[in-house]
């Protein structure tokens, strides 16, 4: 898996992990989801960041642009894209 492909699921999976966050917030707050599912949310931010600088190459605009909660990485992916 290259970078950018690794770059995409794992902004794919930041999105879909804060949406079910804020779904079970919003329906039935269930104690159980947001314990396991926040860690997880936490664990797939940082391998974008971390993804992202690894991918930057001196651009700072692609890890500035995965700190963006939620759709950090998507934004990265696009940016790092854009500049090849």
């Amino acid at each position: 898996m290259t970078g950018g492909a690794a770059l995409r699921v794992l902004g794919a999976l930041e999105l879909v992990t804060v949406l079910v966050l804020l779904g079970n917030l919003a329906t039935v707050h269930h104690p159980g989801v947001a314990s396991a599912v926040g860690p997880l949310h936490g664990m797939v931010y940082l391998g974008v960041l971390v993804t992202a600088v690894a991918l930057a190459r001196g651009r700072h605009r692609v890890w500035l642009l995965a700190l963006v909660p939620a759709v950090g990485g998507l934004l990265a992916d696009r940016a790092s894209r854009s500049a090849r």
